[in-house]
């Protein structure tokens, strides 16, 4: 799975790295990545394996409180594309 979005800061969204990979594993996830665009642009993307993507689907579409308030402390700015191995 890829998740894509923009930051308000990438160097803010980089620093919550080890935060971020534990609550996606949190959700069955493993093998969470981090990615940023070359370009300097606030582009950025999470890479994750994962065994249960309609689980992962719907806590993106609705994320809990908890979630929610991770993602606006790590700068993430809405919308999320969400991209599965086909």
């Amino acid at each position: 799975m890829i998740i894509t979005h923009a930051v308000a800061d990438v160097d803010t969204w980089l620093s919550f790295k080890d935060e971020r990979a534990g609550a996606i594993s949190g959700m069955g996830a493993s093998d969470v990545r981090d990615h940023v665009a070359p370009d300097g642009s606030k582009a950025v993307a999470v890479s994750c394996s994962t065994d249960d993507v309609a689980g992962m689907l719907a806590t993106l579409e609705n994320p809990p409180a908890e979630l929610g308030a991770a993602m606006q402390r790590h700068g993430v700015v809405p919308p999320l594309a969400v991209y599965v191995e086909g």
